[in-house]
Protein backbone atom coordinates (compact mmCIF):
# COMPACT_ATOMS: atom_id res chain seq x y z
CA UNK A 1 0.00 0.00 0.00
CA UNK A 2 1.62 3.24 -1.12
CA UNK A 3 0.91 6.87 -0.62
CA UNK A 4 1.19 8.88 -3.79
CA UNK A 5 2.07 12.50 -4.32
CA UNK A 6 -0.16 12.98 -7.38
CA UNK A 7 -3.48 14.65 -6.76
CA UNK A 8 -5.77 12.35 -8.71
CA UNK A 9 -7.84 11.60 -5.64
CA UNK A 10 -9.45 8.14 -5.57
CA UNK A 11 -12.50 9.60 -3.83
CA UNK A 12 -13.52 12.11 -6.49
CA UNK A 13 -16.64 11.34 -8.51
CA UNK A 14 -16.24 14.25 -10.93
CA UNK A 15 -12.85 15.65 -12.02
CA UNK A 16 -12.71 18.37 -9.38
CA UNK A 17 -9.40 19.98 -8.43
CA UNK A 18 -7.71 18.98 -5.22
CA UNK A 19 -5.77 21.43 -3.12
CA UNK A 20 -2.04 20.84 -3.39
CA UNK A 21 -0.41 21.86 -0.12
CA UNK A 22 3.04 20.27 0.05
CA UNK A 23 4.42 20.93 3.52
CA UNK A 24 7.20 19.66 5.74
CA UNK A 25 6.03 17.30 8.42
CA UNK A 26 7.64 15.52 11.33
CA UNK A 27 6.04 12.17 12.01
CA UNK A 28 4.70 12.11 15.60
CA UNK A 29 5.98 9.27 17.74
CA UNK A 30 2.42 8.14 18.41
CA UNK A 31 1.79 7.45 14.72
CA UNK A 32 3.19 4.67 12.55
CA UNK A 33 6.57 5.23 10.95
CA UNK A 34 6.30 2.42 8.45
CA UNK A 35 7.08 4.34 5.28
CA UNK A 36 3.42 4.90 4.51
CA UNK A 37 3.86 8.64 4.94
CA UNK A 38 4.59 10.85 1.99
CA UNK A 39 8.12 11.98 1.34
CA UNK A 40 8.01 15.60 2.38
CA UNK A 41 8.72 17.90 -0.58
CA UNK A 42 10.33 21.29 -0.42
CA UNK A 43 8.25 23.63 1.73
CA UNK A 44 5.94 26.07 -0.03
CA UNK A 45 3.89 28.82 1.60
CA UNK A 46 0.20 28.25 2.30
CA UNK A 47 -2.06 30.62 0.31
CA UNK A 48 -2.88 33.50 2.65
CA UNK A 49 -4.93 35.80 0.41
CA UNK A 50 -8.53 35.04 -0.39
CA UNK A 51 -7.86 35.95 -4.04
CA UNK A 52 -5.39 33.06 -4.24
CA UNK A 53 -7.95 30.71 -2.77
CA UNK A 54 -10.51 31.89 -5.31
CA UNK A 55 -7.98 31.33 -8.09
CA UNK A 56 -7.64 27.70 -6.96
CA UNK A 57 -11.34 27.29 -7.66
CA UNK A 58 -12.33 26.05 -4.20
CA UNK A 59 -14.74 28.82 -3.25
CA UNK A 60 -16.54 28.46 -6.57
CA UNK A 61 -16.91 24.75 -5.86
CA UNK A 62 -18.23 25.45 -2.37
CA UNK A 63 -20.87 27.76 -3.81
CA UNK A 64 -22.04 25.26 -6.43
CA UNK A 65 -21.23 21.80 -5.11
CA UNK A 66 -24.65 20.18 -5.51
CA UNK A 67 -26.47 19.43 -8.76
CA UNK A 68 -29.49 21.66 -9.37
CA UNK A 69 -32.77 20.24 -8.16
CA UNK A 70 -36.08 19.89 -9.94
CA UNK A 71 -38.61 22.70 -9.72
CA UNK A 72 -39.49 23.59 -6.15
CA UNK A 73 -42.24 25.70 -4.69
CA UNK A 74 -41.56 29.40 -5.26
CA UNK A 75 -41.79 29.88 -1.51
CA UNK A 76 -38.54 27.91 -1.10
CA UNK A 77 -36.53 29.44 -3.94
CA UNK A 78 -33.92 32.18 -3.35
CA UNK A 79 -35.13 35.65 -4.34
CA UNK A 80 -32.69 35.85 -7.24
CA UNK A 81 -33.55 32.42 -8.72
CA UNK A 82 -36.53 31.83 -11.01
CA UNK A 83 -38.26 28.43 -11.17
CA UNK A 84 -37.85 28.29 -14.97
CA UNK A 85 -34.11 28.95 -14.66
CA UNK A 86 -33.82 26.15 -12.12
CA UNK A 87 -35.64 23.76 -14.45
CA UNK A 88 -33.28 24.65 -17.30
CA UNK A 89 -30.21 24.11 -15.12
CA UNK A 90 -31.57 20.74 -14.03
CA UNK A 91 -32.23 19.63 -17.63
CA UNK A 92 -28.74 20.73 -18.69
CA UNK A 93 -27.23 18.81 -15.79
CA UNK A 94 -29.18 15.67 -16.78
CA UNK A 95 -27.69 15.86 -20.29
CA UNK A 96 -24.23 15.32 -18.79
CA UNK A 97 -25.39 12.90 -16.08
CA UNK A 98 -28.26 10.85 -17.58
CA UNK A 99 -30.19 8.29 -15.59
CA UNK A 100 -29.27 4.66 -16.22
CA UNK A 101 -33.00 3.89 -16.24
CA UNK A 102 -33.16 5.41 -19.71
CA UNK A 103 -30.94 2.58 -20.98
CA UNK A 104 -32.18 -0.14 -18.65
CA UNK A 105 -33.10 -2.60 -21.41
CA UNK A 106 -29.67 -2.26 -23.02
CA UNK A 107 -27.98 -2.76 -19.65
CA UNK A 108 -29.98 -5.92 -18.89
CA UNK A 109 -29.19 -7.30 -22.34
CA UNK A 110 -25.46 -6.76 -21.81
CA UNK A 111 -25.71 -8.42 -18.39
CA UNK A 112 -27.49 -11.52 -19.69
CA UNK A 113 -25.61 -14.70 -18.77
CA UNK A 114 -23.09 -12.84 -16.60
CA UNK A 115 -22.53 -12.99 -12.87
CA UNK A 116 -23.83 -9.74 -11.39
CA UNK A 117 -22.96 -7.60 -8.38
CA UNK A 118 -24.61 -4.34 -7.36
CA UNK A 119 -22.72 -1.39 -5.84
CA UNK A 120 -24.83 1.39 -4.32
CA UNK A 121 -24.13 4.77 -2.74
CA UNK A 122 -26.10 5.69 0.38
CA UNK A 123 -26.71 9.45 0.61
CA UNK A 124 -28.86 10.66 -2.27
CA UNK A 125 -29.36 7.11 -3.56
CA UNK A 126 -30.87 5.06 -0.76
CA UNK A 127 -31.74 8.10 1.34
CA UNK A 128 -32.53 11.76 0.56
CA UNK A 129 -29.94 14.53 0.83
CA UNK A 130 -30.79 16.36 4.06
CA UNK A 131 -29.49 19.39 5.96
CA UNK A 132 -28.38 17.25 8.92
CA UNK A 133 -26.46 14.10 7.88
CA UNK A 134 -27.74 12.32 10.99
CA UNK A 135 -31.28 12.55 9.58
CA UNK A 136 -30.57 10.76 6.29
CA UNK A 137 -32.93 7.93 7.17
CA UNK A 138 -33.64 5.09 4.77
CA UNK A 139 -37.33 4.32 4.19
CA UNK A 140 -38.80 0.89 4.94
CA UNK A 141 -39.75 0.54 1.27
CA UNK A 142 -36.18 1.19 0.15
CA UNK A 143 -34.83 -1.26 2.73
CA UNK A 144 -37.20 -3.95 1.46
CA UNK A 145 -36.06 -3.32 -2.12
CA UNK A 146 -32.38 -3.60 -1.17
CA UNK A 147 -33.06 -6.78 0.81
CA UNK A 148 -34.79 -8.30 -2.21
CA UNK A 149 -32.01 -7.44 -4.65
CA UNK A 150 -29.39 -8.78 -2.19
CA UNK A 151 -31.21 -12.12 -2.27
CA UNK A 152 -30.59 -12.27 -6.02
CA UNK A 153 -26.90 -11.28 -6.21
CA UNK A 154 -24.14 -9.80 -4.00
CA UNK A 155 -24.87 -6.20 -3.06
CA UNK A 156 -22.53 -3.59 -1.56
CA UNK A 157 -23.14 -0.11 -0.18
CA UNK A 158 -20.21 2.25 -0.65
CA UNK A 159 -20.11 5.54 1.22
CA UNK A 160 -17.79 8.25 2.41
CA UNK A 161 -19.43 7.91 5.81
CA UNK A 162 -18.14 5.51 8.43
CA UNK A 163 -19.14 1.92 7.86
CA UNK A 164 -20.82 1.70 11.26
CA UNK A 165 -23.06 4.69 10.52
CA UNK A 166 -24.21 3.28 7.20
CA UNK A 167 -24.93 -0.10 8.78
CA UNK A 168 -26.97 1.60 11.51
CA UNK A 169 -29.10 3.22 8.80
CA UNK A 170 -29.53 0.14 6.59
CA UNK A 171 -29.60 -2.70 9.16
CA UNK A 172 -29.20 -5.53 6.64
CA UNK A 173 -26.56 -8.12 7.56
CA UNK A 174 -26.52 -9.80 4.13
CA UNK A 175 -24.78 -6.86 2.44
CA UNK A 176 -21.20 -5.70 2.00
CA UNK A 177 -20.58 -2.32 3.64
CA UNK A 178 -17.71 -0.08 2.53
CA UNK A 179 -17.16 3.04 4.61
CA UNK A 180 -14.65 5.85 4.20
CA UNK A 181 -14.61 5.27 0.42
CA UNK A 182 -13.35 1.71 0.71
CA UNK A 183 -10.91 2.02 3.63
CA UNK A 184 -13.24 0.10 5.95
CA UNK A 185 -15.11 -2.86 4.44
CA UNK A 186 -17.26 -5.50 6.11
CA UNK A 187 -19.00 -8.35 4.33
CA UNK A 188 -20.61 -11.72 4.90
CA UNK A 189 -18.50 -14.87 4.77
CA UNK A 190 -19.69 -16.98 1.85
CA UNK A 191 -19.71 -20.77 1.78
CA UNK A 192 -17.23 -21.00 -1.09
CA UNK A 193 -14.67 -18.85 0.71
CA UNK A 194 -11.48 -20.21 2.27
CA UNK A 195 -9.53 -18.80 5.19
CA UNK A 196 -6.80 -16.29 4.45
CA UNK A 197 -8.35 -15.24 1.15
CA UNK A 198 -6.83 -11.74 1.36
CA UNK A 199 -3.68 -10.75 3.23
CA UNK A 200 -5.31 -7.58 4.61
CA UNK A 201 -8.63 -9.27 5.41
CA UNK A 202 -9.43 -10.61 8.88
CA UNK A 203 -12.41 -12.44 10.29
CA UNK A 204 -14.37 -10.66 12.96
CA UNK A 205 -17.91 -10.46 14.35
CA UNK A 206 -20.54 -7.79 13.81
CA UNK A 207 -22.74 -6.13 16.46
CA UNK A 208 -25.05 -9.15 16.41
CA UNK A 209 -22.23 -11.64 16.92
CA UNK A 210 -22.29 -12.87 13.31
CA UNK A 211 -18.94 -13.81 11.77
CA UNK A 212 -17.89 -11.41 9.01
CA UNK A 213 -14.90 -10.46 6.87
CA UNK A 214 -13.24 -7.17 7.80
CA UNK A 215 -10.91 -5.26 5.47
CA UNK A 216 -9.20 -2.13 6.87
CA UNK A 217 -6.00 -1.36 4.92
CA UNK A 218 -5.33 1.94 6.77
CA UNK A 219 -6.14 1.04 10.38
CA UNK A 220 -2.75 2.22 11.63
CA UNK A 221 -3.69 5.81 10.72
CA UNK A 222 -6.68 5.95 13.07
CA UNK A 223 -4.84 7.92 15.82
CA UNK A 224 -3.91 10.61 13.30
CA UNK A 225 -7.47 10.84 11.95
CA UNK A 226 -8.77 11.24 15.51
CA UNK A 227 -6.30 14.07 16.08
CA UNK A 228 -7.40 15.82 12.88
CA UNK A 229 -11.04 15.57 13.97
CA UNK A 230 -10.25 17.24 17.31
CA UNK A 231 -8.23 20.02 15.68
CA UNK A 232 -10.89 20.74 13.06
CA UNK A 233 -13.70 20.70 15.63
CA UNK A 234 -11.88 23.30 17.67
CA UNK A 235 -11.07 25.40 14.61
CA UNK A 236 -14.65 25.75 13.27
CA UNK A 237 -16.66 25.69 16.50
CA UNK A 238 -17.46 29.43 16.27
CA UNK A 239 -18.78 29.25 12.67
CA UNK A 240 -22.56 29.10 12.80
CA UNK A 241 -23.97 26.14 10.90
CA UNK A 242 -20.65 24.33 10.42
CA UNK A 243 -20.79 20.69 11.41
CA UNK A 244 -18.11 18.04 11.85
CA UNK A 245 -18.55 14.37 10.97
CA UNK A 246 -16.17 11.62 12.08
CA UNK A 247 -16.13 8.95 9.37
CA UNK A 248 -13.45 6.88 11.12
CA UNK A 249 -10.89 6.83 8.28
CA UNK A 250 -11.70 10.32 7.03
CA UNK A 251 -13.15 13.54 8.46
CA UNK A 252 -15.82 15.77 6.91
CA UNK A 253 -16.67 19.44 7.47
CA UNK A 254 -20.29 20.12 6.43
CA UNK A 255 -21.19 23.68 5.47
CA UNK A 256 -24.70 23.15 4.05
CA UNK A 257 -26.15 25.28 6.87
CA UNK A 258 -23.36 27.89 6.82
CA UNK A 259 -24.13 31.36 5.46
CA UNK A 260 -22.39 31.86 2.08
CA UNK A 261 -20.46 34.86 3.39
CA UNK A 262 -18.76 32.48 5.86
CA UNK A 263 -17.58 29.99 3.21
CA UNK A 264 -14.24 31.77 2.94
CA UNK A 265 -13.72 31.44 6.69
CA UNK A 266 -14.55 27.72 6.59
CA UNK A 267 -12.07 27.13 3.80
CA UNK A 268 -9.30 29.12 5.48
CA UNK A 269 -9.74 27.27 8.79
CA UNK A 270 -9.76 23.89 7.06
CA UNK A 271 -6.63 24.54 4.97
CA UNK A 272 -4.83 25.88 8.04
CA UNK A 273 -5.28 22.47 9.69
CA UNK A 274 -4.43 20.55 6.52
CA UNK A 275 -0.94 22.04 6.27
CA UNK A 276 0.18 19.97 9.27
CA UNK A 277 -0.84 16.66 7.66
CA UNK A 278 0.79 16.22 4.22
CA UNK A 279 -0.35 12.59 3.92
CA UNK A 280 -3.96 13.81 3.83
CA UNK A 281 -5.69 15.43 0.89
CA UNK A 282 -8.64 17.78 0.85
CA UNK A 283 -11.53 16.70 -1.38
CA UNK A 284 -14.89 18.23 -2.12
CA UNK A 285 -18.44 16.84 -2.06
CA UNK A 286 -22.01 18.06 -1.82
CA UNK A 287 -21.68 20.93 0.62
CA UNK A 288 -18.81 19.38 2.54
CA UNK A 289 -15.02 19.34 2.58
CA UNK A 290 -13.28 16.11 3.46
CA UNK A 291 -9.85 15.12 4.80
CA UNK A 292 -8.89 11.68 3.47
CA UNK A 293 -5.72 9.61 3.31
CA UNK A 294 -3.89 9.83 0.00
CA UNK A 295 -3.70 6.10 -0.66
CA UNK A 296 -3.25 4.37 -3.99
CA UNK A 297 -5.60 1.70 -5.23
CA UNK A 298 -8.11 1.93 -2.37
CA UNK A 299 -11.21 1.85 -4.55
CA UNK A 300 -9.75 -0.86 -6.76
CA UNK A 301 -9.05 -2.99 -3.70
CA UNK A 302 -12.68 -2.54 -2.74
CA UNK A 303 -13.90 -3.94 -6.07
CA UNK A 304 -11.50 -6.87 -5.83
CA UNK A 305 -12.48 -7.59 -2.23
CA UNK A 306 -16.17 -7.85 -3.16
CA UNK A 307 -15.87 -9.42 -6.61
CA UNK A 308 -13.51 -12.16 -5.40
CA UNK A 309 -16.22 -13.25 -2.99
CA UNK A 310 -18.98 -13.87 -5.50
CA UNK A 311 -20.55 -17.29 -5.21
Amino acid sequence: MDLKTSHNSPVFVDPLPSLALPMTYTTPTSFPSSGLYLNTPKKKPLPSKIEEVRAAGWLDLMLASSPPRKRQSKDFLPHDVQADDLDLRYRNWMVNYPSALGSFEAITELARGKKLALFLDYDGTLSPIVDNPANAVMSDEMRAAVRHVASLFPTAIISGRSRDKVFDFVKLTELYYAGSHGMDIMGPIRKSESNGHHVECVRSTDSEGKEVNLFQPASEFLPMIAEVFENLSESIKDIEGARMEDNKFCVSVHYRNVAPHDYETVHQRVTAVLKDYPCLRLTHGRKFLKFALSLTGTRGKLWNFCLNRLD
